[in-house]
This record gives structure tokens, sequence and C-alpha cells, in this order.
């Protein structure tokens, strides 16, 4: 098993559902009004009509302010405006609303001063509306009272037929407003460079320049960004930024700018700019690497050399550009290469001078020649006032420079990174440039070190950024509006094995109980809305797929689906938004899961493990920060991270609901916080329908030790910057990390290895355990949790990530219940670990047999755990394993003052950089398991992709869905990849591959151990 392999078989939730129909009774509707966003003297506004009555060929919507609100702009309808009253008029093609049906996001711009209250008095047609509910929440009556099922799998019921939602919005204003003079009135912003649709070669240098005014007021800033990318800021007029080294891709790049004023009012985002960054057709320079980081009074080098042969002796120049720190300096400043030497690497030296600020300067350097593409070479000085300059965050910044080098492409054009530089991986994420929560927790967390290291704390700022834009998802792909916490979602039952879907497993059944949400309304009075702020757990990067992404390049979708059983070579990557463009027609993925009539859908799952990361990142970036006298650097990301723990708490709950130590289906369900087990379980999901009439929420049984962060939970439980703002989430956390010490207590092998976990679904449909099977405050012990192909805790990077969160949590707190797992852990970590010059050698696949020693309930203090057993399958020479394993016994080895485990944690980090190579640290990789990739499943080799009978689709790229088709035959693009040849060798009869991957999470985690050395025992 390889290490990649952290987030297999997450399973991932769509679901359908049938909505109630309400009696025809002449005209009667319900609206739902939420406000979208609110600033000192604006907001925003939409509704949802829902006709309840008669059909209607046009309609005309009324309401009232309570004070003095005036609507600014409207879309999905024309709005005016006498006093108080507003009138909103059906658009040209919404007019027709049939029985059941919607009219979603009926929305407004508005503005006001003094107190912003909600409107009231709705009426359409003239006929008053029943039922309406002003502010964010949502009436439960107007909520579909079948809701749908929340297996693991897609649901197939026709949703109620609704009016289209995305439509352009009106530019009608009100026909009665109070005079301009009375409200502050929001800036403007236009870009007069570049011009839309100019083209430019890579790397391109952008700059962007942009015109803004303030008719009451001055400007403080204007904003430039691509794609919704921040990419700077600029204070002063004339407004520009140059945006430099944009790479080439196919699809267009879109610029846009954002203007800011004396009050803070907000200029809309401008519409796009689209400008082109094409492949550059002359040769290029070779430089390598393209960014350093230079200790004070030492120096750092880069290599020159010429992709191509030049027609005479070349003269290659290397010039600072004005404005860098006048510390830093290159030599030589010219290079000559001649017709024979032009691919030998040259090398220049760049060096920073001692001086007395404890600033850390910047510069840039231009290496440029006539007839090549020139290349930027950005230099940092790492300043020494008052610091220690170790080799080992050396290494730390060194290592760092190769992950953020653009030459060596660990991140997609918009700055997502990717799973792996290498695309021909399958493991959890099935192609390299997938990327997934997990990437993203450790692109979090590799920036607040680098944080801490220089003092530049834009960086950190800038991925949270790049996170909320792409992973997380917006506001337009998860309206929740139509979610009734009473009643979240319908029961399915999962199934063992991919070919018993759709068969079995698959089927709603609205007579087994579900419990309520309690974190619902909460949640929405806390932050006015009901989006979850969680990251979904996998993108498709570079869309090699080609969905549509739910309206996004950087496309969303899912892959497990189909039971424990179901490995990474048995799945069916589909749409995260399943509108039925591809797959089988008019019914698009959704027959390979689910039995019934399929519905167009969307649907998201969380990794709790990856959400909890990034707010383990971000307390040490507040950590750092503060320590630097530079918290306000941070402080709005960090505001986010509490943000994102107080939704997170969706993982402490039963997937149903229902309360802890549920054997059968009809057991209770949860009324409240009776469903919560305080533990981090292995997903949550929530999805609805395309048109936003129904939608659900899900949880997930089964709780992996591997997925636990006491360290997260200490922190959203007792820091004030990150304790959530929702009133009961510092005392669920509280109430979680005690839970979760208690887990690991329980789970600890007689030799200190952590075993799997525990389930309130055994079987995955609530069937009683078998007899004698010891329960944790009433979940059963489970082995392997969750998936079994291979099983989810025979991989030893569970160990590793767990307990260095375990040991991060001791460092901090001195808990002497941590401090005792420890204890017991480290040592069998170490005598099983070896590192010598380049050869090291880690735990890789580990077996289990025995059982906790007995029951957990409140009150026990420990079990007797003589009878479970770890033993070590093979050893192997994974990198992130390693790092990680390192890490571990780094801050416990600092804590303890533990000798063996630093020094373990030392030869680990030694012979790790031992395998350095141009792009990171690396160790080939016999992959025997790519023998899978042409597996076809029948009754006598279950192992193969199993297509159901019956189903016939296709993929975007026209590759076949059917029975008898492989994992390659739906993924032929693998084909074109240039390491392809290797592994079709193999499927003919030739040797397994090997393959050198830098898997970014690895990479990110060399980097930290070794800061994480420099910083807490030092060379």
């Amino acid at each position: 098993m390889v290490a990649a392999t952290a987030t297999v078989a997450l399973a991932a939730t769509g679901l359908t559902v049938l909505a109630a129909s309400p009696a025809s009774a002449a005209t009667a509707c319900q609206v739902t009004y939420t406000k979208r966003a609110e600033w000192p003297t604006g907001f925003t506004g939409s509704f949802n009509i829902q006709n309840v009555g008669d059909a209607w060929s046009s309609w005309a919507l009324t309401f009232d302010f309570p004070g003095n609100q005036v609507v600014s702009q409207g879309w999905n309808g024309t709005f005016s405006q006498s006093a108080k009253t507003v009138t909103v008029r059906n658009a040209s093609w919404n007019g027709s609303v049939a029985n059941g049906a919607t009219v979603m996001d009926v929305g407004f711009n508005g503005s006001y001063t003094g107190t912003n209250g909600d409107p009231s008095n709705f009426a359409v047609n003239g006929v008053p509306c029943n039922g309406t509910t002003p502010t964010s929440s949502v009436p439960t009556s107007s909520v579909p009272t079948s809701r749908p099922p929340t297996s693991s799998v897609p649901t197939s019921r026709p949703p109620t037929s609704s009016v289209p939602t995305s439509r352009p919005p009106t530019s009608s204003v009100p026909t009665s407003r109070p005079p301009t003079s009375a409200v502050n009135q929001a800036p403007t912003v236009s870009i007069t460079a570049p011009s839309a649709n100019q083209r430019f070669t890579a790397p391109a240098n952008i700059t962007i320049n942009a015109n803004a005014s303030d008719a009451d007021g001055s400007i403080s800033k204007v904003e430039f960004y691509h794609d919704g990318l921040l990419l700077g800021t600029d204070t002063s007029a004339p407004y520009s930024y140059t945006w430099s080294g944009v790479p080439a891709q196919t699809e267009a790049y879109h610029i846009q700018a954002k203007a800011y004023d004396n009050v803070n009012q907000v200029s809309p985002l401008v519409p796009d700019v689209p400008v082109f960054v094409d492949t550059a057709t002359t040769p290029t320079l070779t430089v390598t690497p393209t960014s350093l980081t230079v200790p004070e009074a030492s120096s750092k080098t880069f290599t020159v050399a010429l992709s191509s042969a030049p027609s005479a002796s070349t003269t290659v120049s290397v010039t600072k550009v004005s404005g860098g720190d006048a510390d830093l300096t290159a030599s030589p400043t010219s290079l000559t290469f001649t017709t024979s030497n032009w691919a030998t690497p040259q090398t220049v030296t760049v060096s920073a001078a001692d001086d007395a600020d404890a600033t850390n300067g910047t510069a840039s350097f231009t290496v440029a020649a006539n007839g090549f593409t020139s290349v930027i070479v950005s230099a940092t000085e790492q300043d020494d006032d008052g610091t220690t300059n170790d080799p080992y965050l050396q290494r730390f910044l060194d290592h760092y420079n190769k992950i953020k080098s653009p030459s060596n492409g660990y991140f997609s054009p918009e700055g997502v990174p990717y799973h792996s530089i290498e695309t021909l991986v399958v493991e959890a994420p099935d192609h390299g440039h997938e990327t997934t929560s997990e990437a993203f927790s450790y692109y979090l967390w590799l920036e607040a070190y680098y944080g801490k290291a220089t003092k530049d704390w834009t960086r950190f700022n800038q991925a949270w950024a790049v996170m909320e834009n792409y992973i997380i998802p917006a506001h337009s792909k998860q309206t929740t509006n139509n979610y009734n916490p009473s009643d979240p979602a319908d029961y399915a039952g999962e199934a063992n094995q991919p070919s018993l879907y759709p068969q079995q497993g698959g089927l709603l059944d609205t007579s087994v109980k579900v419990g309520t949400d309690p974190l619902y309304n909460e949640l929405v009075s806390t932050y006015g809305n009901s989006d979850i702020y969680q990251m979904h757990w996998i993108l498709d990067v570079d869309n090699v797929y080609g969905y549509t992404g739910c309206g996004s390049k950087v496309s969303y979708i899912n892959t497990f689906q189909r039971g424990p059983q179901e490995s990474a070579w048995e799945t069916v990557a589909h749409p995260s938004c399943d509108d039925f463009t591809y797959g089988q027609p008019n019914a698009g993925y959704l027959p390979i899961f689910i039995s019934g009539t399929p519905a167009k859908q969307w649907r998201y799952s969380t990794a709790p493990d990856a959400d909890a990361r990034a707010v383990q990142a971000a307390y040490w970036a507040k950590t750092w920060a503060a320590e630097q006298g530079n918290s306000s650097a941070v402080s709005s990301t960090i505001a986010k991270a509490a943000k994102m723990g107080d939704y997170l708490r969706y993982a402490m709950y039963d997937k149903y609901f229902k309360k802890p130590g549920c054997t059968s289906k009809s057991c209770a369900a949860g009324t409240g916080k009776d469903s919560a087990n305080y533990l981090l379980n292995w997903y949550v999901a929530w999805g609805g329908g395309a048109s936003n009439d129904w939608s659900w929420r899900i949880g997930s049984s089964h709780n992996h030790m591997g997925y636990q962060n006491p360290m997260a939970a200490y922190v959203l439980s007792t820091d004030a910057a990150l304790k959530p703002r929702s009133s009961t989430a510092a005392g669920d956390w509280a109430t979680s990390l005690t839970r979760q010490i208690e887990f690991y207590t329980w789970l600890q092998s007689a030799e200190g290895g952590m075993a799997g976990g525990a389930t309130n679904s055994w079987g995955g449909d609530y069937s009683a355990p078998p007899s004698g099977t010891p329960t944790f405050y009433g979940l059963a012990y489970e082995e392997n949790p969750v998936y079994a192909d291979p099983g989810s805790n025979t991989w030893m990077g569970f160990q590793a990530w767990s307990m260095q969160r375990v040991a991060e949590y001791y460092y901090v707190t001195g808990d002497a219940k941590a401090k005792a797992l420890l204890d017991k852990w480290a040592p069998w970590v170490v005598a099983n670990t070896s590192a010598s010059g380049s050869t090291f050698s880690v735990p890789s696949t580990l077996d289990w047999t025995g059982q906790p020693g007995g029951n957990w309930t409140s009150g026990t203090t420990s079990v007797n755990n003589s009878g479970l057993h770890v033993t070590i399958v093979n050893s192997g020479s994974d990198v992130g394993v390693a790092a990680s394993l390192a890490r571990a016994l780094i801050f416990y080895g600092a804590k303890a003052n533990n000798t063996a485990a630093k020094e373990k944690a030392k030869a680990l980090l030694d012979a790790l950089w031992a395998n350095s190579d141009d792009k990171g640290v690396a160790v080939p990789e016999t992959r025997e398991d790519y023998k899978r990739f042409d597996d076809i499943w029948t009754s006598s080799n279950q192992t193969g992709l199993y297509i159901p009978s019956g189903y016939n689709g296709k993929m975007p790229n026209g590759d076949v869905i059917a029975p008898g088709k492989s994992f390659l035959d739906i993924r032929s693009f693998y084909k074109n990849d240039p390491e392809w040849p290797k592994v079709q060798a193999y499927l003919d009869g030739g040797a397994a591959p090997t393959f050198t991957f830098h898997r970014f999470w690895a990479q990110a985690d060399v980097a930290m151990a070794m800061a994480d050395y420099a910083a807490l025992i030092g060379s």
C-alpha cells in the first residue's frame, strides 16, 4: 500500500428526493427570504417563491421593508419601489409557475441606514402568502416530506418541477427612492489594461491597470484578481499590479478588480477581462530553481542553461529588477553559452549581506538573452537578527522553494496544489493532477511554517483564499434553503460489495426513523445562511475527465460510492453536479449506484481530518504571528478557521443522527445532541436537487483512529481567537477532546500501535455486531473501519498522521494522558524504524489480532489490552510516512526529553535529505497493483470494475461505460500519459513498473519536519 491511500474509499453521497405536492387551492404561496450578506450601509437579499395553489401565468411579489431600506439592483425579476413597499414582477422567462414549483433566487442589492430589519407582508398577485419566513431560517412546511436517502450513494427519485434559477440579472432599479446623497455610494472601478482577449506568451508578465473613483469619498485601495483569486493590492493611483510568470493554458484567464472607498464601501467585482497566455514558440532559458531563500551573510545558487542550441555564441544577462533589497546581489551578471556547451548548466550565486535590520528583504533578477524567453528568479533574505541559522531550517527553506517553484509543477495555473507532480497515479485520487482537501490542508500548514521562518504571512492568507475559492463550494453551488433539520435525510442501507449496487443497498426506506440535525438552526443563526463551510474532498484540477465541474474549470468530482470493498480500481468517477450531460442519457451516473428514477442533483463530501488539519495549521500561524508581534496579519484568516471548526462539528454525528449503541434499524433516533459521539467520523456529506428544491445532510457512523485530531479539538475549545462563534461550539469541542484521548487509550495495542476504530452502524445497515464485540460509548469495535480493500488500518500512515497530532497536543499542553499514549507508541516506532546514510525503513503494512479488552463507558479509565496485537507485515521507504513519523518523534522527544525519539527523528531526516532531487525528496516505487488497470469484473473475478447489467453510458471523452469494461476502458486518457508504456509492458507480461512520485502532502511533511527539528531540537 502506498502513502497516498490515506483518503481511499472516502464515501461520497449523492441523493434525490420526492417532494410532496400540495393541494391546489386558487392562488396560494410561500416565500422564503434570506439575507445573503450585510455591511454597515448595504446588504444583499433573495427570495424563493413557491406556488402552492393554482398555476400562475405571471406573478407579482410585494413586500414591505420595516425601515429606510432601498433596492438598488435586482435580478430574476423586475423591481420597483414606492416608499417602504417593493414590487417584483416576473422576468420574461419565469412567469409560468406550476403548482408545487418554486421560483428560485429572486435577488437584490440594497442600502440602508440605522437598523436593517427583515421584510414582511409578502403577497403574490395580491394574495397574502401563508407560512412566510423572513430572515435566513427555512420554513419546515416548505420542505418536501420525503428526504433523500443517505447511504454513500446517489438516490433516484424525481424532484418537483422548478423554474430555472440561473438567468442574467436585470438592470432595473426602483422607480422611487431617496436621493443618492442620502446614503453612501459604492465606488466604481474599471480595468483599462490589458484589453479583452489580449494574448501573451508564457511565462507572461501581465500588467493590470485600473481606474477607480468614488462620488462621495475617496478610494482607499484597489484589489486585483484572476478567476476570483486575489493577486495583489494597490493603495494609490494610478492603480496597477504586475502579474509575473503566468504559465500557459488553453483556456482564458479572467482578470478582475475591486475598489474600496474611505468608509469601506466595496464596488462589485468588475466583469471579467479575458486574456490568453500561449505556450512560448521561442527557445527558453532553463533556470533552476526560480525561487531562493538566502541566509543573511551567506549565499545560494541557481543554474542557467539553454533549452536548445543557439546558432552562435549567446550571452545571458542576470539583471536585478529595480526596487529590490540592496543587500541581495547576484554574480556573475553575464554568462556565455556556445554551440557546444549550451546545455551545460552554469551557476549564478545570490548573496545576502549581513545587515542590522530584522526584516527579510526581497529582490528579483531577470535572466534574459536575445531570442530566448526570459525568466524571473525571486530571492528572499533570511534575516538572522535574533534567530539561529540552523541547517535544518535552511533545509526547510530550500525544500519549500522547490515545492513553490513554478518549474517543478506542484501547482496548477490557478494556484491549486496537485496531489502529485506526476500524473499516472492511482490511489485515493485516481489521477495525479486531481487534488484533495488533504493536499489543501498541507498547503496551509506549509505556508504557516513559511510565515514563521520569514515573517511573511501573505502566502498563508493566500493559501486560505485559494482553498476558499476552489474547494469550498460557493453559495451558488450549494444552495440548501429547502432543508428540514427535523428530517435531514431518508435512510438507505449500504451493501458490502460493489456488485450489490444498485440492486441492494440503494433503496429508500422511509420506515427507518432518522434523528434531527441539532446544529443547523444554530449555524444559520450565527452565520446568516444555510451554506456548509467545509472542503469537498476531491477536485479534478485540470478537468481531465471533462465534467462541467458544478460550473468551474477546477471540477468537483466523486469516486467512492459503493461500500467497504470498493477499491480505487473499482470506482466510476462522476461529477458532483450530475445534470445528465454525461453517463447514461436522461439518467447520468445515478443508475450505477441506486435504483429508481434518477433526478438531476449536486452532492459534496468532506474529509473531516483535512478540515481539522486546516484548523491545526491556523493555530500555529496565529501563534507564530503573535510571537512576531504581527497578529493582525492573520487575524481575518484565523476567524475563517474558527468558522470551519464550527461546521466541522457535523463530523461528531451518526450518519442518520441515531443515538450511539444502535444495533438495528429500529434503534432510537436522536432528538438533539444525544446522537453525537464527539469523535471525528469518516465523512460529512450534503446535497440537493439541481433546481434547489430539496436538500439533505448526513454524517458517517464510522470512526477511525487515523482521523482524530486532539490538537484541533484543544484549540477550538480553549483558544480565544479560534473558538467558533456558535454558542455551544467550544463546549462541544471540549467534550470531543476528552473523548478522543479516551478513544486512543481504548484502542492502544499491547505493542503500542493504535487499532482501527468503532462504528455505530455494523455492516452499514445498523445490524447487530457479533456477540462479544467490545464497545466504546456504545460504538462497536472495528479492526478496519470504513473500507476493507485493503484494510483501512493496515497503512502505517494513519499511525504517523494521527499520533503526530497527539504529540503536538502533548507538546503544547503537557497532558499526562497524551504522554502515556506516546510513552508506549514512540518506543514501538523507534524499535521498528531504521535509517543510515541514504537508506531508511519504516513500517508499511500492519496486521491486527484480538480486540480491546472491554467496553468503555463514562468513568472508564483503562482496559486490559494484552490480547490486542499489531504485527508489522512489511516495511518500506515511504517518504511521507517517514517524515510524518519523524515529526511525531520530534514533538514527543522535545517535550519528554526522550533521547531515543530525538535521535531516530534526526536519522530519518538525514536519510530523507540524502534522497533529494531537483524537485524534492523521492525514492523509486514499484507498483504491482497497476496490473488492475485492465481488470474486468466477472462472477469468478470480482476484483474488476463492476457496471450493473443494463447500464450503458459514456464518459465525456466518449469512453463507453457498460458491463465488461475495465478501469482503463473508462479512462482511456491514461494511454496518452508519457509514462504509460511502462504500464502497458507490465500488462503485456513484463515486470511491474517503477515510478518516482513527488506527492504534495509528502513533500510538505518533509519540509515541515526539517523546520520542526530546527525549532524544537536544533543541530
